[in-house]
């Protein structure tokens, strides 16, 4: 697969992640206001072959069309690769799959509008979930917005190969930095879609479930006890052997809801436990327990985390003036090149014939005939639950795979069953907000596995789907009679996809995980923490969405590729991949100094600043001298020709100058006023503002409504690659616990009634 990278920094991690899959990747560089460190350049476009030298329309045309894929990505004014003819945004190369990443989209009032990582994550609602009450919102560490979007962007790459496979052609697709951010928010948005309220800061701790970060002897932990109710019996268990549980043993707090309005006498309690023991000690015996507790892990440590050493998770980087063996750099979310990956460092290439491989992928032989999505005709086996599995589902049946959702009362979903995720009070197990919105387009079958009629039915189901994904504890699908071997046995070319969270093998194999103690093991959590202070942790499952895109991506890899496999998908790889350059920081001695939030190594101003109303705030970022004066005039600020260094001397003098500036002025309106003067600002998006009050989400029309048996029309996140060819749908409402059970049996095994009601009878089918 070639690929003609044009990205900025908005998509570098969707090129970054073919590359990973082993795409021909050649670089186009692009003018800069400010380099890359040494640490970026290498993360970033290791693998790739760099065209450096001026390059003019007829030159990038000759490129365009020897190449499979075009990414490309930047405010929608300054893309080469667009037209804008008769109102419509079309394709320069219409044979290529063109992927395009802006800041908003390519159509909708704000298409023009710039942004970086902190004004996509504020514009998108991710920002707003970060920082202490009453203090600046924040967004994740390490560039999550745009990460997220370069996902997207490495998704809808090979989505727009599988349908040139089935077509013939190629088309433009449109990926919107803040969307990607809006669809994974958890409940961010979703909360005031099924409740009227939305999740503020909180500092770190969760608000439905009962997990957060806590002081060890010598570090930090992290987790919890929420889940199932042993992740409660155990942790209590551990904390009374040392006679240290307090009150806890006493029957009260056995009641879950009980337990969870006393949540902050029992962390109380599970604080002063935790701080007499080391953060390795509490990590080693939460994983002997079976109980969901990591210590945070740095990016200088992470090298010498013993399960991603074991899997050869690291990459090495080669190149000039580094060690002959290289230096090391997080590797890729799941092992599409054999491991340990090597990568040289981007070497120029001249524009006439910079591809290594010899001819473009070009269209595959032996297709499927023509359909109105990419993935028609393909059918899943969902064997996923809570959130990391469901939301890499949702994504394939948006773009028509046939997803077969196997769920039961005798497992129960927390997101259909606990009732803090359910989201309204009065909501049953089949309308919680939560379910409802992260598995909408599936069917549902209900099978009992725990009896063996239900095992019987789920291998004859297995046999007639293309793809499995599963996120079970290692070896659980080999005791039923399921291992890929045999499943390839059952289907030939069949796609195995294993979620675990650490991986199915390794010294930490059956490590328990929730997204929390997986961003902990990753390192993301350190780089949570303000200058001097301890680490907050994320207030949702980041960690999910990340393993989910990076599912959606093994399935089309090999969906695109024509061929069957077992992916071992560890969620820890996953989240780790997503700490950017901040290993080979580490391993050069580049380490970033942060001196305040939300500050930036190449721009300044850079931060999030009050604007008038309670607890509302701007995102602005300022990339150059020019937009620093413009802005500098605008606002009426001494010193409007200062350079980056004079500016950086004067942060804080700026930062204060700004945000008493902005504090007099309604955040929208002057979030335009600075989108016009070039200076990339955005609102600080509540779950609220995004659904009912962003005019451009609107226009997208981005919360399209469904109709649900019992809530009636309901609002959902929508679809972030937005095909111009063969786009996605959400075509159904999340199901009813068994709804399809009969339907999909009879239809897909040939069972009559009679079949069924032995089946009943058995309790296989509840």
């Amino acid at each position: 697969m070639r690929v003609l990278d044009l990205t900025d920094d908005l998509a570098f991690n969707g090129a970054r992640l073919l590359v990973g899959l082993g795409a021909d990747v050649v670089r186009v560089e692009r003018p800069r206001s400010a380099p890359l460190s040494r640490a970026e350049a290498l993360h970033w476009h290791a693998g790739k072959r760099v065209v450096s030298a001026p390059v003019g329309p007829a030159a990038l045309d000759r490129l365009a069309e020897q190449a499979d894929v075009i990414m490309e990505s930047g405010p929608f004014g300054e893309l080469r690769g667009v037209r804008t003819d008769s109102g419509a945004v079309t394709s320069r190369w219409p044979r290529a799959v063109h992927v395009v990443v802006t800041p908003f989209g390519t159509t909708g009032p704000r298409r023009d509008w710039r942004a970086d990582d902190l004004v996509a994550a504020a514009a998108g609602g991710m920002a707003w979930l970060g920082g202490k009450p009453g203090g600046p919102p924040k967004p994740p560490p390490r560039e999550q917005a745009t990460q997220l979007a370069g996902a997207h962007a490495a998704i809808a790459a090979l989505l727009g190969l599988i349908a040139r496979d089935r077509m013939g052609q190629g088309q433009l697709i449109d990926v919107s930095a803040q969307e990607a951010v809006a669809a994974t928010l958890e409940t961010g948005a979703i909360a005031w879609i099924h409740a009227g309220r939305y999740p503020s800061r909180t500092g770190g701790v969760y608000e439905h479930v009962a997990h957060r970060v806590f002081r060890a002897a010598d570090g930090h932990v992290a987790g919890g006890y929420s889940g199932s109710d042993r992740m409660w019996t155990d942790l209590l268990a551990w904390m009374a052997e040392s006679g240290e549980a307090e009150d806890l043993t006493e029957e009260k707090w056995s009641d879950p809801v009980f337990r969870w309005r006393g949540r902050e006498h029992v962390d109380e309690v599970v604080a002063r436990f935790v701080a007499r023991r080391s953060a390795a000690a509490l990590a080693e015996q939460g994983r002997a327990r079976a109980l969901p507790w990591a210590e945070v892990s740095t990016a200088t440590s992470l090298t010498g985390n013993p399960q991603l050493v074991e899997r050869g998770f690291f990459a090495r980087v080669l190149g000039a003036g580094l060690p002959e063996d290289g230096v090391i750099d997080v590797g890729f979310p799941f092992a599409a090149l054999p491991r340990p990956v090597r990568l040289t460092e981007p070497r120029p290439a001249p524009a006439e014939a910079p591809w290594w491989s010899e001819r473009p992928r070009g269209r595959r032989d032996g297709v499927r005939g023509p359909g109105a999505r990419p993935l028609d005709g393909i059918r899943v086996l969902d064997l996923t639950w809570v959130l990391a599995g469901p939301y890499a589902t949702r994504t394939l049946a948006e773009h028509g795979a046939d997803i077969i959702k196997i769920e039961s009362r005798h497992r129960r979903d927390p997101t259909r069953f606990a009732p803090s995720m359910r989201l309204r009070p009065d909501a049953g197990i089949d309308d919680g907000g939560y379910f409802v919105n992260f598995n909408r387009g599936k069917r549902s079958v209900a099978l009992n596995l725990r009896t063996e009629p239900g095992l019987e039915v789920l291998r004859r189901l297995a046999a007639d789907c293309d793809v499995v994904i599963e996120n079970f504890s290692p070896g659980v699908l080999g005791r039923w009679g399921l291992s890929y071997d045999r499943l390839a046995e059952l289907r030939p070319g069949v796609i195995l996809v294993s979620m675990a969270g650490v991986g199915q093998s390794g010294p930490w194999r059956n490590a328990v995980t929730f997204a929390d103690t997986l961003a902990a093991m990753s390192g993301l959590t350190s780089e949570t923490a303000d200058p001097g202070e301890a680490p907050e942790g994320l207030t949702f499952g980041l960690g999910d969405m990340v393993a989910a895109n990076a599912a959606v991506l093994a399935v089309l890899d090999l969906v695109a590729a024509g061929r069957g496999g077992h992916v071992d998908l560890s969620q820890l790889e996953a989240m780790a991949a997503s700490m950017g350059a901040a290993v080979l920081e580490a391993e050069l001695g580049e380490h970033r100094v942060v001196t305040r939030p939300n500050r930036h190594p190449r721009m300044v101003p850079h931060g999030v600043y009050p604007v008038r109303g309670d607890d509302r705030w701007i995102a602005l970022a300022v990339p150059g001298d020019e937009e620093w004066r413009r802005l500098a005039a605008h606002a009426g600020l001494p010193q409007p020709s200062a350079d980056l260094e004079e500016r950086r001397r004067r942060e804080d003098e700026i930062d204060a100058e700004l945000a008493a500036w902005c504090s007099e002025r309604d955040g929208e309106a002057l979030a335009a006023e600075l989108q016009g003067l070039g200076v990339a600002a955005a609102v600080v998006a509540t779950g609220r503002d995004l659904v009912e009050a962003d005019e451009h989400l609107a226009a997208r029309g981005f919360y399209p409504v469904l109709e649900h048996p019992l809530i009636g029309p309901v609002r959902h996140e929508g679809i972030v690659v937005r095909m111009s060819g063969t786009p996605g749908a959400l075509t159904a409402p999340a199901p009813l616990l068994g709804e399809h059970t009969d339907r999909v049996l009879k239809d897909l095994l040939d069972l009559d009634d009679e079949e069924l009601a032995r089946l009943r009878d058995a309790g296989a089918l509840e």
